[in-house]
């Protein structure tokens, strides 16, 4: 049967939706759906734009502002009664973020259906179907849902592009979360924002990361240089991560965050499969490395075969002799 009704939870933030909650606004619209957006907050009349503009949704559900509640409870609560009261769309996609899986899991327990997730493709085969990388991506599987109710799919970052194609506003339609019980009972008691300098790592259109390639965390300051002075974001592998040089925040990879940045120089990274998963749709990759069999070339646009404690230094003289 043809798709005829797709929802995304849109997730805000500072005014607007997450890039994530974008690419899905867009990608539900290919399919020729009726689409609509679920999102939360006091005043989302900007969002409803963004939600017509990007996905031509017709209707913007707002559960509202949560009083200091993690989105996970309210949202899966008002989408399981959306699905009761207006009938269950083809698919619900949600983005993979912290608050996307926590309303993923909460809504399959609700809805008594699976969920897909690390879903990098989508395709419309008489339902969609669904791609996810296994094997540090080497291999792609395909799934579908079977039985009734809705597919519940959550999608990586930088699965999809993010262009707006025109539309009217949504109009906001209320989406009350109903009785909560005791899982309503928590609540945010204090929030800490993490200190950042330039574009964040999934959205930079220059990527920089580093390896175990760097010897010890003090050269990391390399890295962070580097990008600063080429306007973009410091990356890291999994490896220096759980070294602890770097937080998490940091990590490329397949457990990390996919970008597909304009440029992303690998500096001391071998290239292990967990890392190219996050990486290999870079527009350019420049690979800096000492060993020229290091798997990292076999992906790489130009490839420098040296110490990189030598090359950085040299590249970050030559930025700044440039201005």
């Amino acid at each position: 049967m043809p798709l005829s009704n797709i929802w995304v939870v849109a997730e805000p933030s500072n005014g607007s939706f997450t890039t994530t909650s974008l690419e899905l606004l867009c990608q539900a619209r290919t399919y020729g759906a009726t689409v609509s957006a679920i999102t939360w907050g006091e005043d989302v009349t900007s969002l409803a734009a963004q939600a017509g503009e990007y996905g031509g949704a017709a209707t913007l559900y707002n559960v509202g502002a949560l009083g200091g509640a993690l989105p996970g409870v309210p949202v899966a609560s008002a989408i399981a009664a959306l699905v009761a009261s207006v009938g269950a769309p083809d698919a619900i996609l949600i983005p993979t973020s912290y608050d996307g899986r926590d309303i993923a899991g909460r809504l399959s327990a609700r809805l008594d259906r699976p969920v897909l997730t690390n879903v990098t493709g989508l395709s419309d085969q008489s339902g969609l179907v669904t791609e996810h990388p296994v094997f540090g991506g080497s291999q792609t599987v395909k799934a579908h849902f079977t039985g009734e109710g809705p597919g519940i799919i959550v999608v990586r970052a930088k699965s999809f592009a993010a262009e707006p194609a025109g539309g009217a506003p949504a109009a906001v339609v209320a989406a009350a979360p109903g009785d909560l019980g005791s899982t309503g009972g928590a609540t945010i008691a204090t929030s800490h924002v993490e200190e950042r300098v330039g574009p964040k790592l999934e959205e930079a259109a220059v990527v920089v990361s580093g390896g175990r390639g760097l010897g010890e965390a003090d050269k990391y300051a390399l890295i962070e240089e580097t990008a600063k002075l080429l306007k973009g974001a410091a990356g890291a592998s999994r490896a220096i991560v759980d070294a602890g040089w770097v937080p998490y925040s940091h990590q490329v990879g397949q457990t990390g965050k996919t970008v597909k940045p304009t440029v992303y120089i690998a500096c001391g990274i071998s290239g292990a499969t967990q890392h190219m998963v996050g990486m290999k749709g870079s527009k350019n990759i420049v690979a800096i490395n000492k060993d020229p069999d290091a798997p990292i070339f076999q992906i790489a646009d130009l490839g420098i075969v040296g110490d990189v404690h030598k090359v950085l230094p040299a590249l970050i003289e030559a930025l700044k002799a440039r201005g």
